[in-house]
């Protein structure tokens, strides 16, 4: 048997704001909108994993979806009811769009995964609006 695609679905919710200190604030409403607003706004993501391997010979599974499920979650725990801005040291340095929160959860997602080769990642801000990432090599 060849290489299988999986992909498991999980959900979080988190708040965030764009905004550059260098910028004024006039330039940041111009720019990023509403999403610049002092307080920032919140979502209800939906984080898709998708992880590629061989199944296993023995179990015929890719990944035993209970180890994908601990890993995520335990990066989701950093996220999940958090302003991403105040909360996490993530988004220090950098606004934290659903472009770069993909590409941080790819990372730490693919240090926790274990006996499978992370795929994609497609975050849903809302129901019609996602980004996917594939790491750097993409």
């Amino acid at each position: 048997m060849g290489n299988v695609l999986i992909s498991r679905r999980f959900d979080f919710s988190s708040s965030h704001r764009y905004y550059r200190d260098e910028w004024s604030e006039e330039e940041n409403r111009r720019v990023f909108g509403l999403c610049a607003l002092p307080n920032g706004h919140g979502h209800n993501y939906t984080l898709e994993v998708a992880v590629w391997g061989a199944p296993d010979p023995t179990t015929g599974m890719v990944i035993n979806l209970v180890d994908l499920q601990a890993a995520v979650e335990v990066v989701l725990e950093q996220f999940d009811h958090k302003h991403l801005n105040l909360d996490t040291p993530y988004f220090a340095d950098r606004i934290p769009t659903s472009e770069n929160l993909a590409a941080v959860l790819w990372d730490l997602i693919g240090e926790e995964l274990v006996g499978a080769t992370l795929n994609r990642l497609r975050l849903y801000e809302t129901d019609d609006l996602y980004v996917e990432y594939f790491g750097e090599s993409a």
